[in-house]
């Protein structure tokens, strides 16, 4: 399943990378946890929300 998470994070950053972007240092560390399974998928998009939800 490791091997899976990982196909799929490397997929999701190429494409990322191919708009000629980079993600965050913050979004490398959720990814490096989501994929140790420190953190679920859902705790990954809660931590974004936070930090990019926009304050109406």
């Amino acid at each position: 399943m490791l091997v899976e998470t990982e196909k799929k994070w490397e997929y999701s950053l190429g494409m990322i990378k191919v708009d000629g972007l980079e993600p965050t240092p913050e979004m490398k560390e959720l990814i490096e946890r989501e994929k140790k399974g420190e953190i679920t998928m859902d705790e990954l998009k809660k931590a974004l929300d936070r930090k990019y939800k926009m304050k109406q």
